[in-house]
């Protein structure tokens, strides 16, 4: 009879363990939709400033409200177009779905151009290739594949790195930490028809930027200068850090999303061992309120900009990494503090709300310069809602 108690008590408790745990996940996904629901009704509600398919929001200066725009060259001409299918993926709204083509087709004459810079991976990947995800569109496909191509022209074998920007002379060759997002345009094309040297043009890319941008104690340079001729690394440069030898935050967190999803797609353990190294320098130097400052050596900290940009792509980078290492602890500590980074980026000190069209405030864009200091970016917005989305997959699928 005893034994019968205690195991009618273990089992009572085990349900209500069950329970507690199943309400709680209902509750975290409920709350997540509640953002999504109100990111997509801003979404929407700004497509009637558009006029034009051909011009994208990118950022919204002081004191205004609507959405200042760019062309379709624009290295973030594809963030706009790939809010909006995020917005479609969540609602299934056909305006949005509808908005979301027709910004993504004025884009088209990127993958059939010359290669300007790297950033093709961001201007078509984010717009055709979430278009394809979600629709299956063949002709999505047969531009993705076309810009994978053109991407690959910027490829130096001798270095072994992709040229980041052609356009600036005083650069040999460079590559930056940024380029390691453009990667999954190659590795994608690679798997759906592509040929096999995008697949080895992207591997030998993160390899070259693994040894020469990343450093010895896993923080990472903006830019690595290299001697086209001979594939010599020449030296490491801030460009949008504060200082050669600093930490600029959103570089830090391009490297983190990028080395985790280069590790997933070759299996490479140095990837992963450098994709963790890179979450963990970053998580140990973040301030106490979780929010980065635009670069951690700042000398003006505390009172530097933030950027909440870079804690949107980290969110992503991270929930990408718990997916991927193998040890229980580490796969909680990254998915937690991408939560942590979401659950900031939702509060009232960063939601725009009715302050102007963005879904986020108090990003940096160029700090050296002093361009886009302190305010909404739009891919902030685009990683913030790819965060949410994933979050909430996450969520539905634990046990």
């Amino acid at each position: 009879m005893k034994f019968f108690k205690v195991n009618v008590f273990i089992l009572g408790f085990t349900m209500l363990i069950v329970s507690c745990s199943s309400v709680k996940k209902e509750k975290d996904v409920k709350h997540i939709d509640e953002i999504l629901s109100s990111n997509t009704i801003k979404v929407k509600a700004a497509l009637k400033d558009l006029k034009t398919f051909d011009s994208f929001p990118r950022t919204i200066s002081k004191n205004h409200s609507k959405w200042e725009q760019v062309g379709v060259k624009d290295w973030c001409s594809g963030f706009w177009p790939g809010v909006l299918w995020y917005a479609y993926e969540f609602s299934g709204d056909e305006d949005l779905k509808q908005a979301a083509q027709n910004f993504t087709a004025s884009l088209k004459t990127i993958a059939y151009s010359k290669a300007l810079d790297h950033d093709i991976g961001f201007q078509i990947y984010n717009s055709y290739g979430n278009g394809y995800r979600l629709t299956g569109n063949p002709e999505y496909k047969k531009v993705l594949l076309a810009a994978a191509d053109t991407l690959a022209t910027l490829y130096n074998p001798i270095v072994g790195s992709i040229h980041s920007w052609p356009m600036k002379p005083q650069y040999p060759h460079n590559t930056i930490i940024d380029n390691m997002i453009n990667l999954e345009l190659l590795f994608w094309a690679a798997k759906n028809g592509g040929s096999k040297r995008l697949y080895d043009i992207a591997e030998s890319h993160a390899e070259v930027s693994m040894k020469h941008l990343v450093r010895s104690d896993y923080s990472t340079y903006h830019l690595g200068s290299f001697d086209d001729k001979t594939g010599a690394f020449i030296r490491g440069v801030a460009h949008q850090g504060y200082a050669d030898d600093s930490m600029w935050a959103r570089g830090q967190t391009w490297g983190v999303y990028g080395f985790a999803f280069a590790y997933r797609e070759t299996g490479r353990e140095d990837f992963l061992k450098t994709a963790i190294g890179l979450a963990n320098k970053f998580l140990e130097r973040l301030p106490e309120d979780g929010m980065p400052f635009w670069d951690f050596d700042d000398p003006k900290i505390p009172n530097a900009p933030k950027d909440a940009s870079a804690a949107a792509v980290a969110a992503c980078g991270l929930l990408d990494l718990s997916g991927l290492v193998k040890d229980a602890k580490l796969k909680e500590t990254y998915f937690n503090a991408a939560k942590r980074f979401i659950d900031i980026l939702s509060s009232d000190a960063y939601l725009s709300k009715n302050n102007n069209q963005a879904l986020l405030l108090h990003s940096t864009g160029h700090h050296p310069k002093n361009s886009e200091i302190d305010v909404p970016i739009i891919y902030a917005d685009y990683y913030f809602m790819e965060a949410l989305l994933r979050l909430k997959q996450l969520e539905q699928n634990k046990e």
